[in-house]
Order: structure tokens, then sequence, then C-alpha cells
């Protein structure tokens, strides 16, 4: 449905999860693809699985709170595939804590990941980006707009993204640059999943609590951003959009210990 035939995708987190799923979609539909994090091996791993699409693929370990690294690997991808046309700024940190058990190095360090990254990220690409026509997805989470209980670092740190994303679509828009976010919701096969849903039985009440009851996937994921990448989004710009069945909707004011209890491992 999609051709990246010739067009150069740059994965932030792109080695595990989701942000792996969308670099993997972006690949099959034709794109040169390169990817980056903090562990070397994950990004060979990750590497060797992009490129069997193929598509030229190729990564640098780096960590996105460490602004020249990440530069050096913006360098590096518009030395090897030219300018980029779309960004995915997808690395992320979370772990599930009340906010009186949260040490400030554990706090400060989702916001760094988050936040910080994610600005390292955008700024660090700008040189590199086509300009006009390029794309920037960065990948958020519910929490960005439904508060949830164990979570106040994610909330936090969500809502950080999702307001560098509205304000960089304000100032890169002359730019002809596009800036949007994607909040997926409970996706299977994820990390992140895994932990708060561990096990067949769980996952099938996750999907239970999802309007099209169904759990996503990650090629749901690639989907949208497929399409934001895309000029048939041309005109999209400073949205944050959830790619999650309507199961948002019903997360206002979640609690994630009853959340997690209601889940709970039942096989």
């Amino acid at each position: 449905m999609f051709d990246y035939s010739g067009k150069t995708v740059f994965v932030a987190g792109g080695t595990s999860g989701i942000n792996l799923g969308i670099a993997n979609g972006f690949a099959a539909a034709g794109a040169s693809v390169f990817v980056l994090s903090r562990d070397p091996e994950k990004v060979d791993a990750a590497v060797a699985e992009i490129s069997s699409h193929g598509n030229p693929a190729a990564g640098r370990p780096a960590d996105v709170r460490d602004s020249e690294a990440v530069a050096a690997a913006f360098a590096q991808c518009a030395d090897a595939f030219g300018k980029i046309d779309v960004l995915v700024s997808g690395a992320a940190g979370n772990f599930p804590a009340q906010a009186k058990d949260i040490s400030s190095n554990g706090f400060r360090s989702v916001l760094e990941i988050d936040v910080l990254g994610t600005h390292h990220v955008m700024t660090a690409a700008l040189p590199h980006l086509n300009q006009p026509g390029a794309s920037i997805i960065n990948i958020s989470a519910p929490q960005a707009f439904n508060a949830m209980t164990w979570q106040s670092h994610v909330c936090a740190a969500k809502a950080g993204v999702d307001m560098i994303t509205r304000t960089l679509a304000l100032e890169w828009g002359p730019l002809g640059i596009r800036v949007n976010s994607v909040s997926p919701g409970p996706i299977e096969g994820t990390e992140g999943m895994a932990r708060l849903a561990p096990g067949k039985g769980a996952m099938e009440r996750v999907a239970e609590s999802v309007p099209l009851r169904r759990n996503g996937t990650k090629q749901d994921i690639a989907n949208m951003c497929l399409f934001l990448g895309s000029q048939m989004a041309s005109y999209v710009s400073g949205a944050v959009i959830p790619v999650d069945g309507a199961w948002s909707l019903n997360l206002s004011g979640t609690s994630f210990d009853g959340f997690a209890a209601q889940v709970k491992h039942t096989d």
C-alpha cells in the first residue's frame, strides 16, 4: 500500500518491541532504515532482521541522553543513506512504582530518556532532514493524557513528549516538516505488556477492556507510522493520535494496581 523506495527512515529505539516493528514496516515498504539504541548486540540483531526485507539497513549504539552520541548517529545515517525522510523517535523508559517510592534518580532517568532524549533526537536530526517534506513521529503513550497510579514519572514524561510534538509542529512547520505523536494502546508481543499482563489469560482480559475487543499488533502501529510518513498525511501535523481500539477512552483516572489485579495471570 505504501512505497518508500528511495526513502530514508531513522528509528530511535528501533531495536525491540513496537519500534522494531515500525522499522520492519518501513523496510518492507522499501525504505533504507537506520536504527539507534543503547545495546550494541540488539543493534546488530535488529539490523540483520530489518535487512531481511531486502533493503539497506544500518545502526549505531547510542544513549539518547548523550547528545553527542545521538548527533554522531545521525551523521552516520546521512553519510550512508542521504537525507532523512522520516524520523521515528521511540526510545523510552518505564517501571511501575508509586510516586512516594520513586527515587530522584529513577524519576530523572525516565524524564531524561523520554523528554531530553526526544529533544536530542529531534534537534540532532534537523540538519539531516529532507526539507521540505520530512515527517517526524514521536511514540507517546496513553499516560500522556490519562492519569495512572504507579506511573507519575511516565505520565509526566509522555506529556512532555506530546508538548514537544505540538511545539515543534509550530516551529518547524514553516520548514515543511510535519511533527506528530502516536500513542499505542495494549500491543501484544511487547515487553511492556508482558510485564503488565503476563500470560495468555491476562492478555485476554486486557482485550476484553478494549472496545474493539482485541489487543493491538506491532503492525497496527507501523501502519499508522507509514501513513503519517507518507504524502497521504501531508496536511497532518501537531496531532497526538491514539492507536488503541478506543482503549484510552476507558482509562481516565486509571489505577495501575487495580488494572493489574483485573488482568492478573490466571493460567
